[in-house]
This record gives structure tokens, sequence and C-alpha cells, in this order.
């Protein structure tokens, strides 16, 4: 980048030119340090300024599956110098001023994850470990992380702008129910002070941001930027016109179930970037502006993005493993979206519908890059995205898609329009492992199943070269009404794939085994639907060690159904398991078989009428005798219909977590990098 912020040309992205990777003016880089944690590094560069300086709630992992690595790496590709401010004690803003003043904004993100579903568990506990932090530790980055980094950044430079972004500020960009407060708030674009906020993939909004900045634009003159939110201010005049949607204001939807559910069914319908409209919601006498999304990345620009540099490595002066790093090191990602439209997921809302796929050439690529890594052991780990099956599948008429407001493609039904041809991921799969030093590709990404079975020689290929043993798949439930409020697709599919995979297997002369996932608690799962589930579970043999607790994440339909008892889409009343008491109750069900939990799934057998299911019978879930396990661990407490704890008994009561309180015991805080 040149003094007066113009770069040289290169790759088209999303009408934004993507430059080769100069850094200003002094040529190209030769090199792949990781961008600079310290001032002393910045100083090692020559450097006099940084242009952006990310805030991040992560430890700073130079991995394309990193948001901030992958974000930094586009920024200095386009000629910006960048800086990273990795997991900073938010107690005081003098972090901040590590970099100096930044010439042109912070960045700031909470990390790949909201930072409440990162610090507590589906019961508001407080999480063990954060696989996003050294060692794992807890405690590195506060609740609500994004309001407290742009305080912070506000206070500690006046007058700098402050772009958030993230999955935290995505999410939360409207008024939103908020979970773990069991409270509607306001658009975190207000509660931040952000001047905008970036929602969904970033990278192309972020170069646009930074050149336009950079060229001496205000940043309310940005106020045009696809992809973004932001605030009114009293004295501008809020979009009008057949292209703008009022939604229901904040003050209604924190009053009106009702009006919460329309405002949820308003914005899933304006999803679609090709004909999403702007979205308008009053708080009070402010107006939340949420621009439509971006468009989807070309091939072309989404290469570019992997192509970059990356040390692939977490920042060197990390001492401690970072564990999601370890999970994700030789892993490859070949596309991103998914076009599923599950309620209980933000993928879509995050990362949109199209899917939008790497050229195979770049996948093998880095496919190559990883296997000449000194440490690589042969094996990649996955060879996905979000979806493990849906590379390269899109709509077949642009002019429909362009038009289409439907919120799933293969629900109820798959779309006759949708490309499901699984040719392409088959012949990308196998150049893969036959790369040199590659010893196996594995699939680990999870399979959707009624794609799949569409290509039985999909299927056979995978069961054949890419499952190390073990392949996770997510049927989620087995009651046909909860599936349905779920988008996902029936249970026959599953008993489908799974006989498919089995018959592969047998063929390939292997012993696998297919890993499936339930949720429990999920809106529209009653008793009833989780007993059939149990019965299921025991007649397929399936002892899952773990219960996938539903927890309601900002912005998704699923949570709207938890919180207002009502289906956005159609009004109608959804049963719900709001309080812990009734949650215990169904992931015991999922678990019938551990002797802790006899007496939970007695008390529920006996209480729907299902003695049938008690005995000594093969299709009985639990022994009319308890096992003497069962008499030596604690028995739940009886409620009594006076029990005055009632609706209440769902909210964590103490402190909470709050690390630094000293009324919480939590593992002294020391800093995750050095000087």
């Amino acid at each position: 980048m040149t003094s007066d912020g113009q770069t040289s040309s290169g790759v088209g992205v999303s009408g934004v030119s993507l430059p080769v990777l100069t850094m200003r003016g002094r040529g190209p880089v030769t090199s792949t340090p990781p961008l600079p944690m310290t001032a002393d590094e910045v100083r090692e560069r020559g450097w006099d300024d940084v242009d952006v300086v990310f805030v991040t709630g992560d430890a700073y992992v130079d991995h394309p599956s990193f948001a901030t690595a992958i974000l930094g790496r586009v920024l200095e590709a386009a000629g910006f110098r960048v800086a990273v401010l990795a997991q900073p004690d938010w107690h005081s803003c003098l972090p901040w001023r590590t970099f100096g003043r930044p010439r042109l904004f912070f960045a700031v993100s909470a990390g790949n994850m909201d930072s409440m579903l990162n610090h507590y568990t589906a019961g508001r506990k407080v999480r063990n470990d954060d696989a996003y932090s050294p060692g794992g530790r807890i405690g590195l980055r506060p609740d609500r992380a994004t309001l407290a980094y742009c305080h912070r950044a506000r206070e500690a430079y006046p007058g700098v702008p402050i772009i958030a972004g993230g999955v935290e500020a995505s999410l939360r960009r409207l008024a939103h129910y908020d979970y773990w407060s069991d409270t509607v708030r306001r658009s975190i674009v207000l509660d931040a002070k952000a001047d905008l906020v970036v929602f969904g993939m970033g990278e192309s909004a972020v170069v646009e941001i930074a050149r336009r900045v950079a060229a001496g634009e205000r940043v309310h003159a940005l106020r045009d930027v696809r992809g973004a939110a932001f605030v009114l201010g009293a004295s501008d005049q809020p979009p009008e016109g057949p292209e703008v949607v009022v939604l229901p204001s904040y003050e209604k939807v924190k009053e009106s179930k009702e009006a919460f559910a329309e405002a949820a069914r308003l914005i899933h319908l304006e999803t679609n970037p090709h004909n999403a409209r702007t979205l308008v919601q009053w708080h009070d006498r402010q107006a939340v502006v949420c621009n439509p999304p971006r468009l989807p990345e070309s091939q072309a620009a989404l290469d570019s993005y992997y192509d970059l540099p990356y040390t692939r490595r977490p920042h060197p002066s990390y001492r401690e493993p970072i564990p999601a790093y370890e999970v994700i090191k030789d892993s490859v990602t070949i596309m991103r979206g998914c076009f599923g439209g599950c309620t209980f997921c933000s993928i879509t809302t995050h990362q949109g519908r199209a899917i939008q796929s790497r050229s195979a050439a770049s996948v093998l690529r880095e496919v190559a890059n990883v296997g000449a890594g000194p440490d690589f052991r042969g094996v990649i780990s996955d060879l996905g995205g979000p979806t493990a099956n849906m590379y390269e599948m899109r709509c077949l008429r642009p002019e429909v898609e362009a038009r289409c407001r439907r919120l799933s493609c293969v629900h109820p039904i798959i779309c006759r329009l949708l490309g499901t041809d699984h040719g392409p991921l088959l012949e990308l799969l196998r150049r893969a492992r036959e790369q040199p030093g590659i010893r196996q590709v594995l699939v680990a990404s999870g399979v959707r199943m009624d794609l799949a079975l569409l290509s039985p020689e999909y299927i056979q290929e995978l069961a054949t070269h890419h499952v190390g043993g073990h392949l996770k798949v997510a049927p989620e439930h087995t009651d046909a009404e909860t599936l349905r409020l779920m988008k996902k697709p029936a249970i026959e599919h599953f008993e489908g794939f799974a006989r498919a995979f089995a018959s592969s297997s047998r063929q390939a002369g292997k012993k696998q085994y297919l890993v499936p996932y339930f949720i429990a608690a999920h809106p529209g799962c009653d008793v009833r639907a989780m007993i059939g589930l149990a019965v299921f579970l025991r007649q397929h043999g399936y002892r899952p060690d773990q219960v996938q607790d539903f927890i309601p994440t900002p912005m998704d339909l699923a949570t709207c159904m938890y919180y207002t008892g009502l289906d956005p889409m159609t009004g109608r009343p959804v049963p719900v398991a709001r309080h812990l008491r009734d949650r215990k109750v169904q992931r015991a069900l999922m678990q019938f078989f551990k002797p802790e939990n006899y007496f939970e799934v007695r008390r529920t057998l006996l209480k729907a009428g299902r003695r049938d299911l008690i005995g000594e019978g093969c299709a009985c879930l639990i022994p009319a005798r308890p096992p003497r396990e069962a008499l030596t661990h604690p028995r739940p407490p009886v409620r009594t219909a006076g029990d005055s704890r009632g609706a209440r008994d769902n909210v964590q009561r103490g402190p909470g977590y709050r690390p630094g309180r000293r009324s919480v015991q939590q593992p002294h805080r020391t800093p995750p990098r050095t000087s």
C-alpha cells in the first residue's frame, strides 16, 4: 500500500480488488513470520506505526481455520500493517496501547466462539477448560468479550474507529434472546458502542473498510458496506422504501413473545444475499440498521485467502499447547457455507446458505504444504468444512436462486433445482490421497446423510478410504415433529445410511462404526419423544457416552422457539423443556443404561405410563430391580407441587463466572505470551 492508501490490483473479491502480497511498497513478502503480537515484533519489522490492531479473545494461531489469522493475512496481503492483541487483560486499557494508536481502526472479536458459550455449559455451569486458550486455561477472556474489548479500545484511543465482528457480534447484531441472563438484550452495536459490526465472513468487508478509511473516508461514510450493521444518530434519517424491512422494535420484542417470533421470522427471510433487504429495528429513539449480507465470494477470491503464507502454527511465544489447534492443525478446509438450514445451528446464519468452494488446485496445494511439514505424520485429519459432502453443490438455476427465500435447500425435501453431484468431491478426495507424503486423508466433518444416499459411490469411497474406524453423523433425533422443527431429515435416512455404510465397510474388509449425535431438550421434544429416542437407542445398541444438550444461541430459530414457545414460521405452539429439571430428565433418558440414572428414568417412565419398558425383556430400557450401583448413587430430590423454586430453577445462582472476582475461585490469570 502506498502512502495514499492505494494498492496494486489483483483478484476480484465481491467488488473489491484483492492485491498481490506486498508490504507498503517494500516488494513481495519472501518469508512468513506470524503477525506481530508485541511492540518489539513491530519494531523488528521496521514499522513506525500499525494500521489495524486485531483484538481477539482467542490465542493467536496462524492457521486459516482461525478468524484472526485469515483476516489478518488478507489485510497484510492488501498491504496493511497488522498487529494482534490476543487475550488482553481487560481490567485496564493499557494493553490496548501496546502498539500505539492504530492508523486506521481496531478490529474486535470475542474469538471463534460466542464468549458465553465458551464459558458456560447448557446447565449454566462454568466450563472446566477453554479450547482456544494456551493449556486450555479458563479466565483469559471476560464474559461478553466483545463489549469489554470495544469499551477498552475506546478508552485507550478515543476517536479511533472500532469495527466489531466474529460470531458473537454477528449473531447479536439485532435484539436477541440471551440464554445465560434469560433476557432479551439490545443489539450489540449499541452496547459495544462500535462504529460498525461486520456480520458473516469478513475478508472482503475488512479489506473494503481498510481501504476506504485509508483513503480518508470517515467511518460514518461506511454505512453502505454490505454485511455491516450500525446505529443511526438522532439527526440521521432511517432508510425507507420497498427495499427496507422494519422489524418490531426492541421494546416490543422484549414485552411480547409474539413480536419476538415475528422479528425472528422476518430476519431469517432476509438472509439470501441476492434478494435480502435492509433491516431496521428501533431501540427507543435509536435505529439499528442491518445492511444486506455480502455476496458469496468467488472461487478465485476464496483460493486467494487460503493460498496466503500461513505458518499454520501458534505464535512462537506460546509455551503450552492450544487444544483447538491440536484438533485442526492437519485439517484442510475445502468449502464454507451450508444450505441445510438446521434451526439450532448458526453456520447458515453466519457463513451463508450458498456453498462457496475452493478450487481443487488450491486445496491440493494446501494438502501438499501440510504434507511437507516437518512434524506431519502422514494423515490429513479432515478434508471438509461445515459439512463433509456439499463441495461444489449449488442451485442449478441462478435466476431462481436470486428470488428464492427458502430457508433450507434440503428440507422438507431436497430441492429439485439443487445440484447434488458428488463427482467433484470424489475426484478431490482421490487426488488428495495421491499427494506425496500423504498416507491417509480422513473425513471428520459431519456427513449430510440424505445427500450421501444419492451417491452410493461416495459412501463406498468414504468407507474404503476416508474413515479411521469411526464416522460421526448427526441424525439428532427420531421423533418426526422434533425433526421437522429442527429442519432435519427423517430418521429413516440415518437407518438407510447406516446400512449402506456397514455394507461398504464389509466390502472394504474393515470393521468401522458410526458415531451418531443426538440432541436432548430441543424445542418440540417432550418426554414422549425422548422415550421414543431411548427405545431407538436400545434397539440399535447405541450407548452415547456424552449427551449433546440443546443450548439456545442468539438468532437461531430454535432459540426463538425455546424463548417464545412458538414456531416463528407458523406461529404454532411448541413444547419446550425450559427448566433444568426437565432438561435433566431428557439427558437421563438418553443415557438410560447408566446406573446413576436408574431412578430418574424409572420415575419418568411410570409417570408417562410406560411400565412396559421396565423389566427383564429385551425391549425394556431398565430392569425391574435397581442395579447395585444405583442404590449407592445419590437419588434426585422429589419436588412437591408447592416448591417455591419452580419457574426460576433454570437460573444459575451465585456470582457466576467473572474472572478476577474475589468471590469466585478461578485459576490465577497469567499472560498467554511473553515479550
